[in-house]
């Protein structure tokens, strides 16, 4: 009998330990298998859009019970907005929170949503993209194989510069403005009368700080954020344009996604929710410390003579090739 339970004892401690390498094992596969995605955007540390990214990475692992992880790398350190785009539709990146005027040379209809002084404010602008321009904006960024997910804010856009007040567009006469690759970003200030140039956003404060360029223009949380008032005194609000950040993805990365992909798509709205949300405070709260920092000047414009230097921007660009989305985008906004 003694003999017996201990041949039954060996069998069931040798089957427990045949067993458990393979629970291990399993453990190890599921780990293995879950999907690795990548996000790169190009802000600064502190930036709404960086910390949407971080929180939409959050809530991508929430949403499916960790099947999916996402690596965020931001400030540039997987190149500038263009490289990333390129990246993008390679598949060699997954996801980025990118710039309008670089995406808008995948789709040029994108910069319709810059024309000068369309948007007051972010509210009006995201109600335009959820409605027949924002189903036709997608149309054309699938047929070049990129799915937006949402559309982030970059704010209102102000000028600064290191020479003067600017108060009106003559006082621009002369000067040098650094803008973005944003066709429509480049004829608002041609049509101001500044000399335009494209300086990748990285390269941005020391070009300024060496004097390539006078000025340049950007949110007020962009600008804090990269210290470029630190080499900018003057900051003229001219609140000349509103952009979009384009949150994207892959349509490689989408395919890896199967069955998660809803809850993909409903990470980067909540975050989405968030950034819009910080973007609006981040403005707010930066311009009261511009106001409070001896350091800058705050310069309130000419609103109305910078609307009319800027009035022909728009029936130029009515008569492009897809001018008639462009009318579409205006009648949209001022309806």
């Amino acid at each position: 009998m003694s003999l017996q339970m201990n041949r039954r004892f060996f069998l069931a401690t040798a089957t427990a330990a045949l067993a458990a390498p393979a629970i291990v094992l399993s453990s190890r596969s599921a780990s293995a298998a879950a999907t690795t995605l990548t996000l790169g955007h190009g802000a600064a540390p502190g930036n709404p859009r960086t910390i949407a990214a971080a929180k939409f990475a959050e809530l991508v692992k929430q949403k499916t019970e960790g099947r999916v992880q996402v690596n965020v790398a931001g400030a540039e350190t997987l190149g500038s907005d263009s490289a990333m785009l390129t990246s993008l539709r390679t598949g060699a990146l997954d996801f980025t929170a990118n710039s309008q005027g670089a995406t808008s040379a995948i789709v040029p209809e994108l910069s319709a949503l810059g024309l000068p002084f369309l948007f007051e404010n972010t509210d009006k602008a995201v109600a335009v993209l959820n409605g027949p321009v924002g189903v036709e904006l997608n149309r054309r960024f699938e047929a070049v194989g990129v799915v937006p997910l949402d559309w982030w804010d970059n704010g209102i856009r102000h000028l600064t510069n290191s020479k003067r007040k600017v108060t009106s567009p003559a006082e621009l006469a002369g000067m040098k403005i650094r803008t973005p690759a944003d066709p429509m970003t480049i004829d608002i200030f041609q049509a101001l009368g500044a000399g335009t140039e494209q300086i990748a956003f990285g390269e941005l404060y020391i070009a300024l700080q060496q004097g390539v360029v006078d000025g340049q223009e950007n949110p007020l949380a962009n600008i804090e954020s990269s210290k470029l008032h630190e080499v900018n005194k003057y900051i003229s609000l001219t609140a000349h344009k509103w952009e979009s950040t384009p949150f994207l993805m892959s349509k490689i990365a989408q395919a890896r996604l199967g069955p998660d992909l809803e809850a993909v798509k409903a990470a980067a709205k909540e975050a989405g929710a968030l950034q819009r949300k910080l973007s609006s405070e981040k403005a707010a709260e930066v311009l009261e410390n511009f106001k409070k920092n001896s350091a800058v000047e705050v310069v309130d414009v000419d609103h109305d003579a910078f609307v009319k230097a800027t009035a022909s921007v728009a029936d130029n660009w009515k008569k492009k090739p897809f001018g008639d989305f462009v009318t579409q985008v205006e009648a949209a906004a001022r309806g």
